[in-house]
C-alpha cells in the first residue's frame, strides 16, 4: 500500500510519513511517560516553565507551545488539580494569569527530562541528517503557516 502511495503521489506519502512519525513518537513519550502520570504535553508545559523561569503568563505559555489560550487554559487547571502548577494573578484585581511551577511540577519535570525515548530514535539518524531534516521541516512549517 506505501509502495503504491510513494508512486503515485509523493506529496501525499510525504505528509503520510510525518504524520506516523509524530504519532509513534508520540506514542513512544506518552508510554515512557505513564509512571508520572503525565502526558507530553504536560511534559512540555513543565520544561517550558523550567526554562523560562518557573513564572509565566497565560498568554506567553500558549505562544510558546503554539496553542490558543482557551484550551491551554484548560490544560493549565487540570495541571494546577493535580499538584504540578499554580495559577496566580499579577496583581491582586488582575485579569492577567501567571502560571508557578509547583516543588512537585518541578521533579517531575526534572524526572520527564531524564527519560528521552525521542532522543533514542532520533540516535538512528547522523547529525546531518538530522540537520537537513530540521531544515527541510522549517521550510515546510513556513510555507503551512501562509494557509493558517
Amino acid at each position: 500500500m506505501e509502495t503504491m502511495l510513494s508512486s503515485k503521489n509523493s506529496s501525499y506519502y510525504s505528509v503520510n510519513l510525518i504524520c506516523k512519525t509524530r504519532h509513534l513518537l508520540h506514542k513512544a513519550r506518552q508510554r515512557e511517560l505513564a509512571p508520572y502520570n503525565i502526558t507530553p504535553q504536560q511534559a512540555h508545559i513543565l520544561l517550558i516553565l523550567h526554562e523560562l523561569g518557573h513564572k509565566v503568563t497565560l498568554t506567553e505559555l500558549a505562544r510558546h507551545v503554539e496553542r490558543e489560550s482557551n484550551s491551554l487554559s484548560e490544560q493549565v487547571a487540570k495541571m494546577e488539580k493535580d499538584g504540578l502548577v499554580k495559577k496566580t494573578r499579577e496583581t491582586p484585581k488582575s485579569n492577567k494569569l501567571s502560571c508557578v511551577l509547583t516543588k512537585k511540577g518541578l521533579e517531575i519535570c526534572n524526572q520527564s527530562q531524564k527519560l528521552r525515548v525521542d532522543k533514542a530514535i532520533m540516535s538512528v539518524v547522523s547529525l546531518k541528517e538530522r540537520q537537513q531534516l530540521m531544515a527541510t521541516l522549517e521550510k515546510l512549517i513556513h510555507e503551512a503557516e501562509k494557509y493558517q
